[in-house]
């Protein structure tokens, strides 16, 4: 059986397709680069506590003029795109303002769904107003896969809407559990995986059977690293070789200064690169 270690060798080779592999990290080229931002919380209300839902718009306009500057490939949202209103009407403005906002990146963009997205509307009201795919979903770009998991579902597998869901439950079904391994056996190279709700730790902010997903990941071989949200913080572990990233929240504090976004570059020896602007950690996995 192949393992990790010599799969992610073996197609790093192959789509570098040269034998410069060797070359100083600093002279190292990017298979791909990838801009990363989550839980901005965009809501026309007064803040609460640390959280300031109206300022969602400045610190997304200065995200999105510093990618359009850097030039990643693609840019994904790790969920939280807005906070929760009292109506749907309401909701539905606060997220075509985002999506007016957002759409002002010169490259592909897409969506994780986190728990405030989908908490007075439904999924499919999500997607009509974003360029989302509404779910899960799967693609390739410079050689690697991402795949955007979906854990808004409760233990019982309906989907969350409508205020019908304690976030605590959340959790990934069977029907993409079976998609997931599917698409890990079609990867032919690395794979990042990204989420809204934890995949590393079975507490409050975890996927509920995140278990069960890390035994997946881990069993393909070909997952470098996940990325993901929720719990507002940077935070960082490894299990068994794979990278699990938090990304600090973008609705916390005040002022630009209290801003957090991320340019993850994939480098061809599996190695990453995450430059972190403002609160965003900056790190160096291997």
């Amino acid at each position: 059986m192949t393992t990790r270690r010599a799969f992610l060798q073996n197609s790093t080779l192959c789509l570098a397709g040269f034998s410069g592999l060797q070359a100083a990290d600093s002279e190292a080229k990017a298979l791909i680069k990838v801009g990363l931002m989550t839980d901005l919380h965009y809501a026309d209300k007064p803040p609460t506590k640390t959280r300031f839902y109206r300022e969602a718009l400045a610190k997304l306009d200065e995200a999105v003029e510093v990618m359009n500057r850097k030039k990643p490939a693609l840019v994904i949202e790790l969920g939280d795109f807005i906070d929760q209103a009292d109506s749907v009407e309401k909701e539905i403005e606060w997220l075509k303002t985002m999506e007016s906002h957002f759409a002002k990146l010169s490259m592909p963009r897409h969506y994780v769904l986190g728990n405030h997205c989908v908490g007075t509307l439904t999924k499919q009201e999500f997607v009509a107003n974003t360029k989302a795919s509404g779910g899960h979903e799967s693609f390739e770009a410079g050689g690697v896969t991402f795949l955007i998991l979906d854990a808004c579902f409760r233990s019982d597998g309906t989907p969350y809407s409508r205020k019908n869901f304690d976030w605590k439950d959340s959790n990934i079904p069977a029907s993409q559990l079976f998609w997931l391994k599917s698409e890990l056996n079609k990867a032919s190279g690395p794979v990042i995986v990204l989420a809204h709700q934890r995949l590393d730790a079975d507490k409050a902010h975890a996927v509920q059977n995140a278990s069960a997903i890390r035994s997946l990941l881990e069993a393909s071989g070909k997952v470098l690293a996940v990325f993901q949200g929720h719990s507002h913080k940077n935070d960082y572990q490894q299990i068994a070789g794979i990278h699990y990233t938090t990304l600090v929240a973008m609705v916390e504090g005040t002022g630009v200064e209290n801003n957090g976004y991320t340019l993850l570059e994939i480098m061809p020896d599996s190695s990453l690169r995450l430059q972190g602007f403002r609160k965003q950690v900056e790190r160096r996995l291997t």
